[in-house]
């Protein structure tokens, strides 16, 4: 069965990585929310993309280019993530991991990535403790030194590796002897590499896919789930493809 992943939520129509955007996404009946998780100085796990909250919130220009590490939680939760996209979403706060996971529980899966794992050391073990015995999440990232140690950690947690480039023979060796997925960028699939990476006996969960002609071409791939910001789009295109 073909999935569809909002990607950091339903973020074509809703501020990325909040919970408004995520509701929306169990709305348009995304199958997985995918978000991406930060730390902040305090140690909270924060969903934010960026290095900086410059983009994504209404953070004053004299530390709209400090890292994320370098507010507490308290500094990043009295900061508005919502009106930047349209004041309709105006109060929207910097979600913790735990709200995302009580939110969507029971609901839809979790593709969790971690954006620059090695610049916050222990995260990998700090992220395994906050799941639930029952959440249904996968951890995925670009730094696949990361999932290999999410893998040693907790076997029992899928994980998946990022790619921006088609995958080559010896990543996909590699990538067989402990993650559930390779998932590459949209520009870098074709048939080949799907084939390549199900022969590995692995999964495949394209990235970003928001006009209706990639989406309905990377499906006749036969990818496993296609990740997009427009989640109502691709479950309209997709209803009857298996």
């Amino acid at each position: 069965m073909l999935q569809v992943i909002a990607h950091r939520g339903a973020s074509g129509s809703a501020p990325e990585n909040t919970l408004a955007a995520v509701e929306l996404a169990l709305e348009h009946g995304a199958d997985r929310i995918e978000v991406d998780l930060r730390r902040t100085a305090d140690g909270a796990l924060v969903l934010l993309h960026d290095s900086t909250p410059r983009r994504t919130t209404d953070i004053g220009p004299e530390r709209a280019g400090d890292p994320v590490d370098s507010f507490s939680l308290a500094a990043l939760r009295r900061l508005d993530a919502g009106a930047w996209f349209d004041v309709r979403f105006a109060g929207q706060r910097v979600p913790v991991l735990g709200e995302l996971l009580d939110l969507v529980r029971g609901r839809a899966g979790v593709h969790l990535e971690l954006k620059d794992p090695a610049r916050y050391p222990g995260l990998e073990r700090q992220v395994l403790a906050a799941l639930g015995r029952n959440d249904d999440v996968l951890v995925q990232s670009f730094d696949h030194a990361s999932m290999r140690r999410v893998h040693a950690l907790a076997p029992e947690v899928p994980v998946a590796l990022l790619v921006e480039e088609r995958p080559d023979a010896d990543l996909l060796r590699a990538a067989a002897g402990f993650a559930a997925e390779v998932n590459p960028a949209l520009d870098a699939l074709d048939a080949d590499v799907v084939a390549a990476i199900g022969e590995h006996g692995l999964r495949t969960s394209v990235w970003t896919v928001d006009e209706a002609s990639d989406l309905r071409r990377v499906a006749g791939l036969g990818v496993d789930a296609i990740i997009t910001d427009e989640p109502a789009l691709a479950r309209a295109l997709l209803a009857g493809v298996p």
